[in-house]
């Protein structure tokens, strides 16, 4: 497990970006990780973040049951980016969609072009 910290260039706050996507390619969301969200992402195969806002870790799926099982890991060329490849139980977005990229700019405003799966109000109280 230190191979793969000491790998990764962390900014000034400990963080980390991780770009998560399915194994057919669709990005799914893109979320903050510290030491401890990749450590344990790694022991676990849960993917694990740090949310900023409520400045605490977080398990993808803990109140969802949406988990995000980890089948591969990338670095970028600078070392401050990871690309975490997952098997997605439902959705990613909290907002019902599979994706967070549910929105597409065109004709000079972002659309909705995915469908979405549930009402957040349905799963999250």
């Amino acid at each position: 497990m230190k191979n793969i910290l000491n790998s990764i260039r962390f900014d000034e706050k400990g963080l980390v970006t991780g770009v998560i996507q399915d194994l057919k390619g669709e990005i799914l969301m893109v979320a903050w990780m510290n030491k401890e969200a990749i450590e344990k992402t790694l022991q676990t195969g849960k993917m694990h973040y740090y949310s900023r806002s409520r400045k605490k870790l977080w398990l993808k799926g803990e109140e969802s049951g949406n988990f995000q099982y980890v089948k591969e890991i990338y670095i970028d060329c600078d070392g401050d980016t990871l690309l975490f490849k997952v098997e997605q139980k439902g959705v990613a977005c909290h907002e019902g969609y599979y994706t967070c990229f549910f929105r597409k700019f065109e004709n000079g405003e972002f659309k909705i072009v995915k469908e979405r799966i549930f009402q957040p109000k349905d799963l999250y109280k």
